[in-house]
């Protein structure tokens, strides 16, 4: 079996492994598919296992923008991830997964996420879970009753638009210190905005695109970046309340449309969960955003047996919004140890101390114990760790709430 990248020759080989995999595309879908697929294949962003002649597992590497703390930084979001029916359980998907990690790395990501069709296997390679895709149902008469005081203009947008919305995405993100919200180029979300059957609409500082459903409305993003914006979109849709009944949204879980409804007696919201992976351990920090005021300098071991430059001792250092990480020496058992995932999901909000009770995160009784600036000093007189100070002060200045607009 050979692992290779696969180019615009292999188009057909991987829509028959797609179909096979996630079902069959409708005919109408098949030229929006083609025009998303065929540029990330001659981009290298496709990997394929060969078996002679036959192609029979792939992976995509879609490239994103992902804000972590404000901040953006280059993610791979894996997706299409696919084996042929008859070539399940030969070890083909582990393999061709580890291949997909070093050509993140590769690529230049330092982290990746993915929404896993399978948790045991993803977490067995370094992903864990950190966020969800959010979908919340309204009332579409709630929606319009939000109605703005003040109301922001707006205007129907089109694919010309495309670059104004990532604009806008990265000044609405930074402004709310998000954590995961990822974004596509702007070839991706100009065929997004060509869709005839969405509405589209565009604000200084928002936009939002929805669409019928039936006699309910599915809106697939909305997103504003001040109270006059949020009422002025929100309303809009609910404008369609005398037909529709209900409105389904996909939203951030502390989206400031659960604060602007009337009534709120209880939220009907599904989640979809995504998992996250530290590709490159001190370019992944270097690019995260940490809470002002949150000062962190103390060591840690990370054990990554699939990305062995993140394996060792590493002294993790927060100061001004800003983060490193550099090489250290620490004996064993002095100082906290995370599994790959472990620290792929401490890195992305995960609470320290859930990941101490579920086993990814252990402090050895010879653990350094932090002082009250997150600075590590030594151990206790009768040399035991304090381990609720040590989980606490990597909270602190990892602290998130992880969460995505996206499916891919």
């Amino acid at each position: 079996m050979e692992i290779r990248p696969l180019t615009a020759d292999d188009l057909d080989a991987v829509l028959d492994n797609r179909r096979r995999a996630f079902g069959i595309i409708p005919s109408g879908d098949l030229e929006d598919w083609r025009a998303q697929v065929v540029p990330v294949l001659e981009a290298g962003r496709y990997l394929g296992v060969a078996d002679g002649p036959r192609l029979i597992a792939t992976s995509r590497i879609n490239d994103f923008t992902q804000w972590w703390h404000g901040r953006p930084i280059s993610m791979g979001g894996v997706a299409s991830v696919t084996v042929a029916p008859e070539d399940r359980g030969r070890g083909v998907g582990r393999m061709l997964l580890r291949a997909t990690v070093d050509r993140c790395a590769e690529l230049g990501h330092p982290v990746s996420a993915l929404y896993p069709a399978a948790t045991r296997v993803y977490r067995s390679l370094g992903w864990e879970h950190a966020g969800a895709l959010h979908r919340a149902t309204f009332p579409a008469e709630a929606l319009r009753a939000i109605g703005p005081a003040e109301r922001s203009p707006v205007r129907r947008m089109g694919p010309g638009d495309a670059a104004e919305v990532i604009e806008i995405m990265g000044r609405v993100h930074a402004g709310a210190r998000a954590s995961g919200p990822i974004c596509w180029d702007e070839p991706t979300w100009r065929l997004w905005l060509e869709e005839e059957d969405d509405f589209l609409y565009l604000a200084d500082d928002g936009f939002v695109i929805y669409r019928w459903d039936g006699d309910d409305i599915e809106v697939d993003a909305l997103l504003a970046g001040s109270e006059a914006t949020a009422r002025t979109l929100w309303s809009l849709i609910g404008s369609s309340s005398s037909i529709a009944t209900s409105v389904r949204a996909i939203v951030a879980p502390d989206d400031p449309v659960f604060w602007l409804i009337g009534e709120r007696k209880k939220d009907e919201v599904t989640q979809t969960r995504w998992m996250f992976r530290v590709v490159d351990l001190p370019a992944a920090v270097a690019g995260r955003g940490f809470p002002d005021g949150v000062t962190l300098d103390t060591v840690v071991r990370v054990e990554d047996p699939h990305r062995p430059a993140n394996s060792g001792a590493w002294r993790l250092s927060v100061r001004g919004g800003a983060g490193e990480a550099r090489p250290a020496e620490a004996p064993p058992g002095s100082v906290p140890v995370l599994t790959a995932g472990g620290f792929s999901a401490l890195f992305a909000g995960v609470p320290a101390a859930t990941l101490h009770r579920s086993g990814a995160l252990t402090v050895p009784s010879g653990t350094a114990s932090p002082d009250a600036t997150g600075v590590t000093g030594a151990p206790d007189a009768a040399g035991a760790a304090d381990v609720a100070g040590v989980l606490g002060v990597l909270e602190t200045a990892f602290r998130a709430t992880p969460y995505m607009l996206d499916s891919f």
